[in-house]
């Protein structure tokens, strides 16, 4: 066996190879760049080594450097995990030429899959479904053309690449001739390659894909499949396994297509085959080929009690007798949760930051590579953390998912927690009925405010406050007018130690993102709601959107306001 791997990537990805590589006794080798020296993959390494400074393209895409760690550090083989170089068949190529092992599918099978057109090709001659489609096109002329010939609604597809990019729904002429020179460049400059197709959309389709595992001489098993259609811009955001209320039959049909294709080119090593299944017709329909380890294959560990990180590593070294007894019986069903550094309610921006508190819940498969103090950069993808139950039911595993979510808290930065638990939570979800398109009508309302302008001297108290060490030089802390903030507290069924704001000199302007309760209480102010003048010491609903505006009026002592958050009502003191 391998006696050490470097690992050619960072995060979750990097921290969940080098768990597996400590159980199985080999040494790790990590790489970081100084936006991710704090990252937890470096320190669980054995060795960690600097090769940038944050960009991607000078660091975790640069191949000599990668290959100049190899080298200083004895390492003999190395695992790609996922994105950055691992579906990148000139870096498999070049690693069999240096004589150092690539773990993962053969640089052939990733040029077979790798551009959507030749898969559909390939797809195609081995008897697979496929949706009405085109070749590459030409130009603009040609695709119109071929358009016309599918029927609209089509999707305009990057030939290379993946992750949702390079993709653009097109419902006519009109919206295919805006999207033709944006899908090119972004295919140009994300994967230098600008080829495009068409593909004919379905409206009413579930993203089941299949996880497989070759030998490379012929061998190919099937180990289950995922239901992936809770998607955002057409990128991921909660996977399960089984996929909920799928016809045996059909289960069979796609595991079948997929050992087929698979089969026809003796693929190796990990990976999927992923599917459109059209709910009105039941017909399902193949996409492409990711011909490596994907984000969401902790779910079908979870089912098949398999490590397919273990698995990669043994068939790259040439023997793993695991593979040829496996025969698939999921055990339970598990489901996934992707959560991102992003802030839902400003159209899912990128947020940064150091991370101020990091508590995961408990008794539940967390991958992810941050704790508290870490700072969370700006450079990479947005997925900080993958949080993974399994119950014996999906019933059981909703439930468990949703105590999860409530469970984990992530402070410092804006994250998606409450917008994962409000999915899970949904009717829709619950029933196993998503489809691609759930989430483009999914409304969020988060229990949360916007704050539009902070005021003078606004701050958080609670009651009592910080009491009991000035014996250690700390003085105590809280409201200052802690009467008038219990009242406020009370006026909207808080408890009197309820946390909130108290503004000493000039009020906040706020806008609510949930319906509420305010109260304000304390020194006479004139506010505003939605430009509608509110009085003082009484319980004031307020809506979804509303805006207060408070005015210093007197400043002879504090004034305070209350509204209630995720159940438990936040004061704001003011």
């Amino acid at each position: 066996m391998f006696s050490k791997i470097l690992i050619a990537n960072r995060g979750e990805i990097a921290c969940r190879i080098i768990r597996t590589l400590k159980k199985m006794g080999i040494a790790s080798v990590a790489l970081y760049t100084k936006a991710d020296e704090d990252s937890l993959h470096v320190s669980l390494a054995d060795e960690a080594y600097c090769i940038g400074e944050g960009l991607a393209s000078e660091s975790y895409l640069d191949t000599q450097k990668i290959f100049d760690v190899v080298y200083k550090s004895g390492a003999e083989a190395i695992h790609p995990g996922y994105g950055f170089l691992s579906e990148n068949a000139t870096f498999a190529k070049a690693c069999e030429e240096k004589g150092i092992v690539f773990i993962g599918p053969r640089a052939e099978h990733m040029e077979a899959f790798g551009l959507k057109h030749t898969a559909r090709s390939l797809a195609e001659s081995n008897n697979v479904p496929l949706l009405p489609g085109s070749s590459l096109l030409l130009d603009l002329d040609e695709a119109i053309v071929e358009a016309k010939r599918i029927g609209y609604p089509v999707m305009l597809k990057s030939t290379a690449g993946g992750g949702g990019i390079g993709m653009q729904l097109c419902y006519d002429e009109q919206a295919l001739c805006d999207a033709y020179a944006s899908v090119k460049r972004l295919s140009e400059n994300n994967f230098s390659n600008g080829g495009m197709f068409l593909e004919k959309y379905v409206e009413h389709a579930r993203h089941i894909e299949v996880q497989v595992f070759g030998d490379g001489k012929g061998y190919v098993a099937t180990l289950g499949e995922r239901d992936c259609s809770v998607q955002r811009r057409n990128q991921k955001v909660i996977e399960e396994t089984p996929a909920p209320f799928l016809h045996v039959k059909t289960r069979e049909a796609l595991f079948s297509a997929a050992r087929t294709l698979c089969e026809s080119v003796k693929y190796l090593s990990a990976g999927t085959v992923e599917f459109v299944y059209d709910t009105q017709s039941e017909q399902f329909y193949f996409l492409e080929v990711n011909t490596r380890l994907q984000v969401e294959h902790g779910v079908t560990e979870e089912v098949s009690g398999i490590d397919l990180v273990r698995w990669m590593i043994t068939q790259a070294y040439g023997h793993n007798p695991e593979l040829y007894e496996y025969k698939h019986m999921p055990h339970g069903h598990s489901i996934q949760v992707r959560v991102y550094a992003e802030d839902p309610m400003k159209n899912f921006q990128p947020s940064s930051g150091v991370l101020t508190h990091v508590h995961f819940a408990p008794s539940i498969r967390v991958d992810s590579f941050i704790e508290t103090g870490l700072n969370v950069s700006s450079f990479y993808d947005p997925m900080i953390a993958k949080l993974i139950v399994k119950e014996n039911t999906r019933e059981n595993a909703l439930a468990k998912m949703a105590q999860a979510i409530k469970e984990t808290r992530i402070d410092g930065i804006e994250t998606n927690l409450d917008y994962l638990g409000a999915i899970v939570a949904g009717d829709v979800f619950q029933a196993g009925k998503q489809t691609t398109k759930f989430l483009n009508t999914f409304r969020f309302a988060p229990q949360s405010i916007d704050i539009l302008r902070p005021g003078t001297h606004t701050t958080v108290q609670d009651y009592p406050g910080r009491i009991g060490y000035w014996d250690i030089g700390v003085p105590p802390s809280g409201p200052y007018d802690n009467l008038s903030f219990r009242y406020a507290n009370a006026l909207v069924g808080n408890s009197d130690d309820a946390a909130g704001l108290e503004i000493a000199i000039a009020g906040p302007t706020l806008r609510f993102n949930y319906d509420g309760v305010i109260a304000l209480c304390g020194a006479v102010i004139d506010a505003f709601i939605d430009g509608v003048k509110v009085g003082m010491n009484q319980a004031l609903h307020v809506k979804a959107g509303s805006v207060l505006k408070t005015q210093k009026k007197y400043t002879r002592k504090a004034l305070e306001a209350t509204l209630p958050c995720e159940g438990a009502l936040m004061c704001l003191c003011i």
